[in-house]
C-alpha cells in the first residue's frame, strides 16, 4: 500500500520511521517532509495548509492511507475534504478537531460530561476578563482560545502578569485571531503527564504513558514551548492511575463527543496534571504530541499501520499494543533564542556520528537542506531519542547523541527525564 504523511516536523519524521517498518507498506510520501524524512520517504513540496492540492495529489497517486500530523490542517478540515473525495484518512474531522482548535469548546465539553479539570470562564470582553482576574487572584492561568503553536498559555504568578497576558492576547493580538477569546482557569499544581489513545470514534486503544517538558530551561523555568523533551514510560502514571485516566477521562471524552454529534476519530492527546494520585485535564490535542511521539513510537513493538487503518475505517477492534520492555527519552535540540527570535541557516555537524550510536534515533524537526548542508530552520530542530533498559540508561544514550551534534547557539535542556529518576 501507499501512505501519505502530512507534515514536516519531528512528529512526522517519527511517524514515517514507524510506518516504514510495516510489511504492509510499499511506498511512503511525505508533504512537505524534511531532510531526515527524505531518507525514508519521498518528500513532496506541498504545504500542510494546501489541502486541495494534497487531496489532488492523493487521488493522482492512488494513496491508500493519509496520516495527518499537525493540528492546523485538521482544524481547517483536511479530513472532511479527503473523505468527500473517497480517500481514507487518519485524524479527526473539522468539527471534532475543535477539541484542540478551541479551548472554550474543550472546557465546555469537560463541564458537560463531568471530566475532571480546572474551574474556568471564557471571555470575549477584555474588561470582563480583567475584572475576573482581580476577583480570583493569582496564581492563575490565561489561555488564548485558538491555536497558538503551544505558546498561547501564560501561567501568571501575579494578577498584574495575568492582566498583561490578557492585554497581549486580546488587545495586541500577539496570537492573531486565536486571541479573540480567552479562557481563564484556576492554577493547578502537581506533576504533568501526557496520555494518548487511538480511537475510531467509539472504541479506544490507549498507549503507554509519557511526560513532556514544556518550559524552555532546566528545572521547568522560562517560557512555555512546544516541548523541550519527553520520556516514556512516566512513573507518575501508575497502573492504577492509568485505569482511572481511561475510565474517568478518555472514555467520557470519546462518548461525549459522539453524543454531541461530532464523533472523534484518530489519536487523542490528553495533557494531565496529577496531584495526590488524582488526574485532571490541562488540555486536549487532536494529534500526536511532539516530542512525546518520539519516545512512544520508539517503544512501540506492534505494527502501527493496522491501527491507523482501523481508526480511519471506524473498525478499531484491537485491544492492546505490544511495547518493548524499555524506556525511551527524547531531548529536543533547539535554536538559541527559541521560543522567541533565533538565527536560521546555521550548519549542523555531527549527525553522521550520532547515527552510529546503538539504540539512538535523531528525528529531524526544524531542519532544511541548503547548498548540500543540513541547517537549522525552525525553533525546535532535532529530537535526539535514546532507548534503554531503564530511564537512566535511555537518558545516557540520548545525551551521548546530543554531545556529538552541534551548531552555533544550540540550546537544549540538561535535565530531561530527571523527574522519573527522582521518583
Amino acid at each position: 500500500m501507499k501512505v501519505l504523511v502530512v507534515g514536516g516536523g519531528g512528529r512526522e519524521h517519527t511517524l514515517v520511521w514507524k510506518i516504514a517498518q510495516s510489511p504492509l507498506v510499499e511506498h511512503i510520501y511525505c508533504a512537505p517532509g524534511n531532510p531526515g524524512i527524505a531518507e525514508l520517504a519521498e518528500c513532496v513540496h506541498i504545504g500542510v495548509e494546501e489541502i486541495e492540492v494534497l487531496r489532488d495529489f492523493a487521488l493522482a497517486e492512488q494513496i491508500d492511507l493519509t496520516v495527518v500530523g499537525p493540528e492546523v490542517p485538521l482544524t481547517m478540515g483536511i479530513v472532511d475534504i479527503f473523505q468527500a473525495a473517497g480517500l481514507l484518512v487518519f485524524g479527526p474531522n473539522k468539527a471534532a478537531a475543535q477539541i484542540e482548535g478551541s479551548k472554550g469548546f474543550s472546557k465546555d465539553l469537560m463541564a458537560r460530561y463531568n471530566i475532571p479539570t480546572a474551574k474556568y470562564q471564557s471571555f470575549t470582553d477584555h474588561a470582563a476578563a480583567v475584572s475576573y482576574i482581580l476577583e480570583q487572584g493569582a496564581p492563575i492561568v490565561v489561555k488564548a482560545d485558538g491555536l497558538a503553536a503551544g505558546k498561547g498559555v501564560v501561567v501568571a504568578q501575579t494578577a498584574e502578569q495575568a492582566i498583561a497576558a490578557v492585554d497581549d492576547i486580546m488587545l495586541d493580538q500577539v496570537f492573531g485571531a486565536a486571541g479573540s477569546s480567552v479562557v481563564i482557569e484556576e492554577f493547578m499544581d502537581g506533576e504533568e503527564a501526557s496520555f494518548f489513545a487511538f480511537t475510531d470514534g467509539k472504541n479506544i486503544l490507549p498507549l503507554a504513558s509519557s511526560q513532556d517538558h514544556k518550559r524552555v530551561n532546566d528545572n521547568d523555568e522560562g517560557p512555555n514551548t512546544g516541548g523541550m523533551g519527553a520520556y516514556s514510560p512516566a512513573p507518575v502514571v501508575t497502573d492504577a492511575l492509568y485505569q482511572v485516566i481511561v475510565e474517568t477521562i478518555v472514555k467520557p471524552t470519546i462518548q461525549g463527543m459522539a453524543q454531541d454529534g461530532c464523533p472523534y476519530s484518530g489519536i487523542l492527546y490528553v495533557g494531565l496534571m496529577i496531584k495526590d494520585g488524582k488526574p485532571r485535564v490541562v488540555e486536549y490535542n487532536a494529534r500526536f504530541g511532539d516530542p512525546e511521539a518520539q519516545p512512544l513510537l520508539m517503544r512501540m513493538k506492534s505494527d502501527i499501520v493496522p491501527v491507523l487503518l482501523a481508526c480511519a475505517r471506524g473498525e478499531l477492534t484491537q485491544d492492546r499494543i505490544e511495547w518493548y520492555d524499555k524506556a525511551a527519552v527524547c531531548v529536543v535540540m533547539a535554536s538559541g533564542g527559541y521560543p522567541a527570535a533565533y538565527a536560521k541557516d546555521l550548519p549542523i555537524s555531527g549527525l553522521d556520528k550520532a547515527a552510529e550510536i546503538k539504540d539512538l534515533m535523531v528525528f529531524h524537526a526544524g531542519t532544511t537542506l541548503k547548498q548540500g548542508k543540513i541547517v537549522n530552520q525552525g525553533g525546535r530542530v532535532l529530537g535526539v531519542t535514546g532507548l534503554g533498559d531503564s530511564v537512566s540508561d535511555a537518558i545516557k544514550t540520548a545525551y551521548a547523541g546530543v554531545a556529538l551534534i552541534s551548531w552555533d547557539q544550540v540550546h537544549y535542556r540538561r535535565d530531561i527525564g530527571a523527574k522519573a529518576l527522582n521518583r
